[in-house]
C-alpha cells in the first residue's frame, strides 16, 4: 500500500491546501503579477496567496497598486479555489476527462464539505458548482453596475468579476487601491446590499441553500440547517444593534458591518476608529464566523448553537434538544474540543504578536488575529506594518483557521478505530 493512500484525508486536504498556497505565492512573485516598477517581497507574496486560498482578505501590500490585472487574475483564482476547496475543483476536472470518481476523492469531498454521508457525492459537487456561477453571476452584474458609473466598462467589468468572486467566497479582498476598502461606497445601497447578499449566501453552506430550495417548507427542513437559519439571523440582528449603539454608524453601516465580521472583510468604515467596544463586538462575530459547509471560517454558528444548548441542558437537567430532536453526545464534545482548541490558537498568537509587536495595544493585536483565524480579513490597520516574523504568525494563523483546529490536529496523529474500551471512572468537575 502506497504511502499516499495510507494518509487520512485530513492530511491530504492539509497538504493538498500548502500545495495551493506555495504554488500560488510562486505565481505572484513572478514579475508579470507586479505593476511596472513594483515588486512582490517573498513574505508578502506567500501572505497575499494565504490569505486569498484561505479566503480571508488580510493584505500586507495594496493590491490595486502593487498587481497587475495578471496578478489580480491569480488572486481571484487562488480565492475560487479556497472557497470552494481544490477538491470540488479535482473531482470537477477528473468528471471533464471523463473518468469515474473513486472511494478516495468522494470520502476527500466529504472531509472537506463537512458532510455528513458519502451519498450523492459527485450530484452536489456539480451543484455547488452550478449554484457558484449562478450567484456569482448576478453578483457581477449588479456590481458592474455600481462601478460603471466611476470606471471604463473593461474596468467596471474586471471590478465586478473580481468583487462577485471575493463577496460570495466571503474573502473581503478589494484591488482598488489605497487600502480604502469599500470607504468610497459607504453610502451606495445597491452595492451594500449586494455584497450583504453574497457574503450572507456564501455563509450558509452550499447543503443548506440547497435544501432550503428543494423544500421551501421549515418544517422539512434538518435541524441542522434550521439552526444555521436561526443562528445566522440572530447574529445578524444582534450585530447591527449593538454596533449601532456603541458606534457612530448609520443602519446601512451597522447591518453591512454585522455581515461582514461574519469571515468577509470587507468594511465601509475606518476601523482603527472604532471604539473598543465595537471592535470586541466584531471579535466575537469573527470568532464565531460562518456556518459548515461554506466559504467561511470561524468556530461556525452550529457550534456555537451546540455549546449553548449544552450549557442550557446542564443547567436545567435536561437533554440537549433543539427543534424537537436530540443534539448526541458526539456532537456536543466536538463543538466544545474545537472552541477550546481555536482559543489556544488564537491565545497563543495574540501572546506571540504582543512580543514582537509591543507597540500595539491588545485589543489591535487581538482583532488581527481573531480576524486571521476566523478568516475574516477586517483590519484595524496594522497589518501592512507588521514585522515579517509577525506575517508568517498570521498566516499560520489564516491556515489554521480555515481547515480547522480538528483537522490539523488530526494530521500528525491519525490512527484507524481501535475496538479497545477502557473502563470508565469519574472525576470531580467544578
Amino acid at each position: 500500500m502506497s504511502y499516499q493512500s495510507r494518509m487520512s484525508p485530513g492530511r491530504v486536504l492539509v497538504l493538498g491546501f500548502a500545495a495551493v498556497i506555495f504554488t500560488g505565492a510562486l505565481l505572484l512573485m513572478l514579475p508579470i503579477s507586479a505593476n511596472p516598477g513594483m515588486h512582490v517581497h517573498p513574505v508578502d507574496a506567500l501572505f497575499t496567496s494565504t490569505s486569498a486560498v484561505c479566503v480571508t482578505g488580510l493584505v500586507t501590500v495594496d493590491m490595486g497598486g502593487t498587481f497587475s490585472v495578471f496578478g489580480r487574475a491569480v488572486v481571484a483564482a487562488l480565492i475560487q479555489v479556497g472557497g470552494l476547496g481544490f477538491t470540488s475543483f479535482g473531482v470537477l476536472f477528473i468528471l471533464l476527462a471523463g473518468k469515474n470518481i473513486g472511494l478516495r476523492e468522494r470520502i476527500l469531498v466529504k472531509e472537506a464539505m463537512n458532510l455528513n454521508s458519502l451519498n450523492g457525492i459527485v450530484k452536489l459537487v456539480k451543484s455547488v458548482l452550478k449554484l457558484t456561477l449562478a450567484i456569482e453571476g448576478i453578483g457581477m452584474l449588479l456590481s458592474f453596475l455600481v462601478f460603471l458609473k466611476k470606471y471604463s466598462p473593461l474596468d467596471a467589468l474586471g471590478f465586478g468579476i473580481f468583487h462577485s468572486i471575493s463577496a460570495f467566497n466571503n474573502a473581503g479582498f478589494d484591488v482598488f487601491g489605497g487600502f480604502d476598502n469599500l470607504l468610497p461606497y459607504q453610502s451606495n445601497v445597491l452595492l451594500n446590499l449586494t455584497t450583504c447578499g453574497l457574503i450572507i449566501l456564501g455563509g450558509l453552506g452550499f447543503t443548506v441553500i440547497k435544501e432550503v430550495l428543494h423544500k421551501r417548507r421549515w418544517r422539512t427542513l434538518s435541524m441542522n440547517s434550521k439552526i444555521v437559519l436561526v443562528m445566522t439571523g440572530s447574529l445578524l440582528l444582534a450585530g447591527t444593534l449593538l454596533l449601532k449603539g456603541t458606534e457612530e454608524v448609520t443602519w446601512l453601516g451597522a447591518f453591512f458591518q454585522s455581515t461582514a465580521a461574519r469571515t468577509a472583510g470587507f468594511s465601509t468604515y475606518n476601523l482603527g476608529k472604532f471604539t473598543n467596544a465595537g471592535l470586541f463586538i466584531l471579535i466575537i462575530l469573527m470568532f464565531i464566523g460562518a456556518s459548515p459547509g461554506s466559504t467561511g471560517g470561524g468556530i461556525k454558528t452550529t457550534t456555537f448553537f451546540t455549546m449553548l444548548k449544552s450549557i442550557f441542558s446542564i443547567a436545567t437537567n435536561r437533554d440537549c434538544t433543539a427543534f424537537k430532536r436530540r443534539i448526541p453526545n458526539e456532537s456536543v464534545v466536538r463543538a466544545f474540543t474545537l472552541t477550546i482548541l481555536a482559543l489556544s490558537v488564537v491565545c497563543l498568537n495574540t501572546l506571540l504578536l504582543c512580543v514582537f509587536e509591543p507597540q500595539y495595544s491588545l485589543v489591535q493585536v487581538l482583532f488581527e488575529v481573531v480576524s486571521a483565524f476566523g478568516t475574516v480579513g477586517l483590519s484595524t490597520g496594522i497589518t501592512p506594518h507588521l514585522t515579517d516574523i509577525s506575517k508568517i504568525i498570521l498566516s499560520c494563523t489564516m491556515f489554521f483557521g480555515r481547515l480547522g483546529p480538528l483537522t490539523i490536529a488530526c494530521v500528525w496523529s491519525y490512527h484507524p478505530p481501535s475496538n479497545l474500551l477502557y473502563a470508565e471512572e469519574r472525576i470531580t468537575i467544578g
